[in-house]
C-alpha cells in the first residue's frame, strides 16, 4: 500500500536540504524505495552535490506516432543524462574520447566507467569508423546501455553537395544504432541529433536523414519481433527539438496504422505526467501497469472490464486474485497473458449504495498512480471506471479521474506516462474525456497559477486524506510503497536533519569497496570545514564525519551517503554481469510477494519469532529463477550429500531488495563478532541470529528484518577467525570444506550461491 510521511523543515535544515536536495532524493530513493518531494524549499545549483546531473528539463514529449511494425516513434524535449530508458545514444568521435559536447556531459554523468571501458575497447580493436556504434554498460547514468556511434564530421563551410555525400554515412550510424538495440534484445532507445552541432551537419537535413533512417529501418528489417517498442528522438534544445518534430509530421504522418485515424489520441502535458486519451481496449495495452475495476467479492468474472482482462489474461489471474493482499483500494497481480507487467485491482461502490462513492473513486485512481509511481513503473492505463453499473454519469467519471491525475501531476517528481482508453464504440464517454482534456490542455497553456489546473469536484475535498495540496511552509513529503519502508526512511532522515549534532557515522560495508575516485571526493569533503575518518573494527567499515558545523557535517554525510549508494548500484550491475551467463537467459528478474497473513507460509512462522518477543508485520516471498538456478547448480557442483538447512539472517532495511536481486554477500550483515571467518553468516533460530547480529554502531531500529534461506553447509568444519575461503580439507589435499560452523547453530559459506533467499520477514519489537 502506497505510504506518505510529511516532515516539516525548519531551521538548519532548510539551508541542508537546499543546498543538497537533489542528492538527498537520490541517496532516500536507493536506501528505502521512497520518492521524497520536496516543497518550499529554492534549491541551490551545485554541481558536485547534484551529482552531476544535466540541465532541469522536466521531459516534454511533443510527437508520437505507432509505425506499421509496431514501434512507437516519438520526439522529446529532455536531458539524456537522466533519461530513463534501456539504452541512451551518445554522439562519439572515431577515438571514443568524450571531451566535449553531449559526450562530455553524458561521460560525466555516467561517472569514470564510461571513458575507462571506451578506451579499453579503442585498445584492442583500433579506432572507429564513421556510422559505426558500439554499446557499454551504463555506468552511473539511470538506463541500462550507453551506445557509442560515430556520425558523419562534415566542414565548417558545408555544401549541398557535401550534405548529399555524407548523407548515407550519417544512415549507416542509425542503421548500426539500431543493430545493436536488436542484438542486446533493448525495449527502448534514445537517439539524439547525431552529427549535428560539433559536426557541423545542417539540422533541418539532419533531422530528415536521422527519421527517413528510422523509418527504412523498421519497415524493412528481417526480424520485426526484435525491434525495440520504443525509439525515442530526444534533445534538450528548442531548435533541434522543433526540427525533429517537423522532420517526423513531414516523414511519418503517413506511417500511421490505419487504426490510429478511427482512434483520435489527445495529450496534455501536467508537470512530469504525460496524460494521453485514446479509444481502444484495455486487455490490449501494452503500458507497464493496466488498472482493472473488480467486485468485493473478488471474481473476475464480474463485470464487462474485469471479463475481458480474465479472458485474455487466463485461469491463472483468478486464482491469484483470490488469494492476494489487499493494498487499500488495490490488489496487484502478474499480467499472465496480457502485454502489461501488472494488474492493478481496484474496488469502488457504487454511487447509489455508498454516499462517498465519488471520494472512493478519486482514492482509488489516486492510490494506483501513486503505487505504479514508487513502484517505478514508466506508464499505467486506466478504463473509464464507473460509468456502467456504478452509477456514475460520463462526465462525474471524466471529472474525477482527471482531478485525481491533476492532483498526482502536482507532487510526482519523475516521468511517467498516464493512459485514459476509452472503448473504441464508446462515444458518449469519450467524448465527456475529450472535453476535461481540452479543459486540462488550456490551462496547461497557462502554468502561472498552481490552482488553474485544479478542478471543481465533489473529491476535490477529499484530497487532503490521500496526499495533501502544496504546503507553504517547506517540508518534505515521504511517499514508499509501504508502512514501513516509508517509516524506516522517515526515522534516518529525522535523525540525520535534526538530531546530528556534529556528527554523523555512516556503517556500510560497501565502504570497502571505494577507490581512487571516492577518496578523492572524500578528500575534497575535507574543505568544508569538516574532518573524516574511515574505521573498520571487527568486520564492520564506518565513516565518521565530525565538524562544528551541524550544517556542514550533514551535507557532507548525505555527499557520502551518495556515493555509497552510487557504489551499491555499480556493484549490482557487475553481479548481473557475472550472473547471466550462467543462467543463460536476458535479463535478471525477481519478485517479492507478501503472502496474506492468514496463510500457512505466515502462521508456520509466528510462534516462533513471539516466543522473542518479536511481532511480524509481514512475510515477502521472494521469487528469483536465476538465483534458483544457480543454488542448483551450485548444489551440484559441491556433490552435497547432505540437504540444504532452513536458516536465517538478520539483516539492515536498505539491502533486502539487494539480497532479493543478486542473492548474499558478506557486505550486507557483518556479524556483531566475526570468530568465524570473513565469510556469510547464517543462524539456524531466531534466537540467535539476535545473539550473532546486535546492533552495532547505529541506533535501535522500529522494524527488524530477517532474510530466511535454503543453505549449503555441505562438509562443515570449526571457523576461525581471519578465514577468507574454507579450509583444505586435509593438509596436502586440494579439496576444501564447503562451509565453516560456529557451532551448531551458525554456519558460514563463503559463495553467495550457495544460500537460496526464500522469505523476508519484517518485525517490530512488542
Amino acid at each position: 500500500m502506497v505510504s506518505k510521511f510529511d516532515i516539516p523543515l525548519h531551521g538548519t535544515a532548510v539551508n541542508i536540504v537546499r543546498r543538497c536536495g537533489c542528492a538527498l532524493s537520490d541517496v532516500l530513493q536507493s536506501k528505502f524505495g521512497c520518492l521524497a518531494i520536496i516543497d518550499g524549499v529554492d534549491f541551490d545549483r551545485d554541481p558536485s552535490i547534484a551529482q552531476q546531473r544535466g540541465p532541469n528539463i522536466v521531459p516534454e514529449k511533443r510527437f508520437s506516432v505507432t509505425l506499421p511494425g509496431g514501434v512507437q516513434v516519438s520526439v522529446w524535449k529532455a536531458d539524456l543524462t537522466n533519461y530513463q530508458v534501456d539504452a541512451v545514444v551518445n554522439a562519439a568521435n572515431e577515438y571514443l574520447q568524450h571531451q566535449g559536447g553531449l559526450a562530455h556531459a553524458l561521460s560525466k554523468a555516467g561517472g569514470p566507467q564510461i571513458q575507462k571501458d571506451s578506451e579499453e575497447y579503442i585498445k584492442r580493436h583500433g579506432s572507429l569508423k564513421t556510422g559505426d556504434a558500439v554499446v557499454f554498460d551504463a555506468g552511473l547514468l539511470p538506463c541500462k546501455k550507453i551506445i557509442h556511434a560515430v556520425g558523419p564530421r562534415l566542414p565548417p563551410d558545408t555544401s549541398v553537395h557535401d550534405v548529399m555525400r555524407y548523407e548515407p554515412l550519417l544512415e549507416r550510424a542509425i542503421r548500426s544504432i539500431l543493430d545493436r538495440v536488436q542484438e542486446h534484445h533493448l525495449q527502448s532507445v534514445a537517439i539524439p541529433a547525431i552529427s549535428s552541432g560539433l559536426f557541423h551537419y545542417p539540422l533541418p537535413k539532419c533531422a530528415e536523414t536521422i527519421v527517413t533512417a528510422v523509418k527504412r529501418y523498421c519497415e524493412n528489417t528481417y526480424s520485426p519481433h526484435l525491434l525495440p517498442k520504443e525509439i525515442h528522438l530526444v534533445n534538450h534544445d528548442e531548435p533541434t527539438v522543433k526540427e525533429m518534430e517537423r522532420a517526423c509530421h513531414q516523414i511519418l504522418a503517413s506511417s500511421k496504422h490505419r487504426g490510429d485515424t478511427k482512434t483520435p489520441t489527445q495529450t496534455v502535458q501536467l508537470g512530469n505526467v504525460h496524460l494521453t486519451l485514446k479509444r481502444g481496449k484495455i486487455e490490449e495495452q501494452r503500458t507497464d501497469v493496466i488498472v482493472n475495476t473488480a467486485s468485493a467479492q473478488r471474481n473476475l468474472d464480474n463485470g464487462e472490464i474485469s471479463k475481458a482482462i480474465l479472458q485474455k489474461a487466463g485461469k491463472k489471474m483468478q486464482e491469484e486474485f483470490k488469494h492476494a493482499p489487499r493494498q487499500g483500494h488495490v490488489i496487484v497481480t502478474q499480467a499472465y497473458q496480457l502485454q502489461c507487467k501488472k494488474v492493478f485491482h481496484t474496488f469502488c461502490m457504487s454511487k447509489g449504495i455508498d454516499p462517498a462513492a465519488e471520494q472512493n473513486l478519486f482514492k482509488s485512481v489516486s492510490e494506483c498512480l501513486w503505487l505504479a509511481g514508487t513502484s517505478r513503473h514508466k506508464s499505467i492505463a486506466f478504463p473509464a471506471i464507473g460509468t456502467g453499473a456504478l452509477g456514475f454519469s460520463k462526465k462525474e467519471v471524466a471529472n474525477i479521474m482527471s482531478q485525481a491525475v491533476v492532483d498526482f501531476a502536482q507532487k510526482f517528481p519523475e516521468k511517467i506516462e498516464v493512459y485514459f482508453i476509452i472503448y473504441p464504440f464508446d462515444d458518449t464517454t469519450f467524448k465527456a474525456f475529450e472535453e476535461k482534456m481540452g479543459y486540462l490542455q488550456q490551462n496547461a497553456s497557462h502554468p502561472s497559477s498552481t490552482n488553474a489546473m485544479m478542478l471543481s469536484s465533489p473529491a476535490s475535498e477529499d484530497r487532503a486524506d490521500f496526499h495533501g495540496s502544496r504546503s507553504p511552509t517547506p517540508q518534505i513529503s515521504l511517499n514508499g510503497p509501504s508502512n514501513e519502508t516509508t517509516r524506516e526512511a522517515e526515522q534516518w532522515l529525522s535523525r540525520l536533519l535534526f538530531r546530528s549534532n556534529g556528527k554523523v557515522v555512516i556503517c556500510n560495508n560497501f565502504i570497502l569497496h571505494f577507490g581512487e575516485d571516492q577518496h578523492l571526493q572524500l578528500s575534497s569533503l575535507l574543505k568544508s570545514g569538516v574532518s573524516i575518518e574511515e574505521v573498520f573494527e571487527k568486520g564492520h567499515a564506518s565513516i565518521v564525519v565530525k565538524g562544528d558545523s551541524d550544517e556542514d557535517v550533514v551535507v557532507a554525510g548525505l555527499q557520502v551517503e551518495a556515493m555509497l549508494c552510487n557504489v551499491q548500484k555499480a556493484f549490482v550491475k557487475e553481479e548481473e554481469c557475472a550472473m547471466l551467463p550462467a543462467v543463460m537467459t536476458k535479463s535478471l528478474s525477481f519478485e517479492r510477494k507478501t503472502v496474506d497473513n492468514s496463510s500457512q507460509v505466515f502462521l508456520d512462522r509466528l510462534s516462533g519469532y513471539r516466543k522473542h518477543r518479536l511481532f511480524i508485520v509481514k512475510v515477502d516471498r521472494v521469487e528469483n529463477p536465476a538465483l534458483k538456478k544457480l543454488f542448483e547448480l551450485k548444489k551440484k557442483q559441491l556433490s552435497c550429500s547432505t540437504p540444504p538447512r532452513r536458516m536465517v539472517q538478520r539483516i539492515p532495511a536498505q539491502f533486502c531488495e539487494m539480497v532479493s536481486h543478486i542473492g548474499f554477500h558478506a557486505e550486507y550483515a557483518p556479524p556483531d563478532d566475526p570468530s568465524f571467518g570473513e565469510g556469510i553468516y547464517f543462524a539456524s533460530k531466531v534466537r540467535i541470529a539476535m545473539e550473532v547480529w546486535k546492533e552495532h554502531k547505529r541506533p535501535k531500529e522500529e522494524y527488524l528484518y530477517f532474510v530466511e534461506a535454503e543453505v549449503l553447509t555441505g562438509n562443515s568444519t570449526p571457523g576461525k577467525q581471519g578465514l577468507i575461503l574454507p579450509p583444505a580439507v586435509g593438509t596436502e589435499s586440494q579439496t576444501v570444506y564447503h562451509s565453516v560452523s560456529g557451532g551448531p547453530d551458525i554456519s558460514v559459506i563463503f559463495s553467495g550461491y550457495q544460500a537460496l533467499p526464500t522469505y523476508i520477514i519484517t518485525c517490530k519489537m512488542c
